[in-house]
């Protein structure tokens, strides 16, 4: 075989060797686990039209892990915690306060946003961890944080598999799914608890001030491009890792914030998803019939 035929340029074999990193092997396995998770959950998030659950647990993650960075303990235990909290705070406030899951999210939010800022005020030490947090530093963690992310994951993965018709019908109509003998509640409340457990993995590595924006994104450009819910749950873990490894890439190439390129990696593929929807040339086109049907 001739050299010209396994010749590999030198920037792009230097490229290359970044790979043969530990920090960067548990980065792409960390966005392999942790594009799916979100991506999953975000179809809840789409479907349930409870997009602000996603910013509510993201504050709740961020304020309990100041709150471990400000005692000395672990962040993620105090992520956790919080959003375990928030989660069993959400779905009771809702239902019985009579209040819309959009006003109990909004509470929820306001008041671990006012949390969080306290604790950012109250750190003695210095604030860099406490921005790693926000902004996410995906180089940096570990295989703890991996084999949490793959728990996390599995359990997100399975009860897709395991309890996909009860998470439709719920979807669909959570009175009817009541009516029929399918526990909606209990349904819900896992669905928000595994939104809580998602944000908390993803902490580290891409920060609580964007990993809304890698749950909801994902989730809606797949919502423009079919009507059944399991393409839909496909589509998304592919459009969410294809977001996590695009800004993985970029983040290296052109040495930027990694949280920062992957949720603007998952925003463009929304954007061309909402171009090429079918969906939307159907409402046009629906649209058209209306308007010479009036005529």
């Amino acid at each position: 075989m001739s050299d010209a035929l396994i010749f590999i340029p030198e920037s792009i074999s230097m490229d290359l060797s970044i790979l043969s990193y530990q920090f960067m092997q548990n980065a792409i396995i960390a966005t392999l686990l942790g594009g799916i998770a979100c991506s999953i959950i975000g179809v809840f998030v789409v479907l349930l039209h409870m997009p602000f659950i996603g910013v509510a647990m993201s504050h709740a993650a961020f304020a309990g892990a100041l709150l471990g960075l400000w005692l000395g303990f672990d962040p993620l235990i105090g992520a956790f915690v919080f959003c375990l909290g928030a989660a069993a705070v959400i779905g009771p406030l809702a239902d019985r306060g009579q209040l819309s899951p959009e006003t109990s999210l909004g509470v929820v939010f306001s008041f671990m946003l006012g949390l969080a800022f306290l604790f950012i005020g109250i750190i003695p030490s210095t604030r860099s961890e406490a921005l790693d947090l926000l902004w996410g530093s995906i180089l940096t963690i570990s295989r703890g944080d991996i084999v949490l992310l793959g728990i996390v994951a599995f359990l997100v993965v399975g009860m897709v598999i395991v309890f996909s018709k009860e998470i439709q019908a719920t979807i669909f109509n959570r009175n009817v799914a009541l009516a029929v003998g399918i526990p909606a509640t209990v349904v819900l409340y896992s669905i928000i608890f595994l939104t809580g457990a998602t944000i908390t993995v993803t902490l580290r590595s891409i920060g609580g001030l964007l990993i809304f924006g890698l749950i909801l994104n994902p989730a809606a450009a797949a919502y423009q491009l079919t009507y059944s819910m399991k393409r839909m749950f496909l589509i998304s873990a592919g459009f969410g890792v294809l977001s996590c490894w695009a800004g993985l890439f970029f983040s290296y190439i052109f040495n930027m914030p990694s949280g920062a390129t992957i949720v603007i990696a998952s925003s463009l593929i929304f954007m061309m998803a909402a171009v090429c929807s079918p969906k939307r040339k159907m409402r046009g086109w629906r649209q058209r019939i209306t308007l010479e049907a009036k005529q």
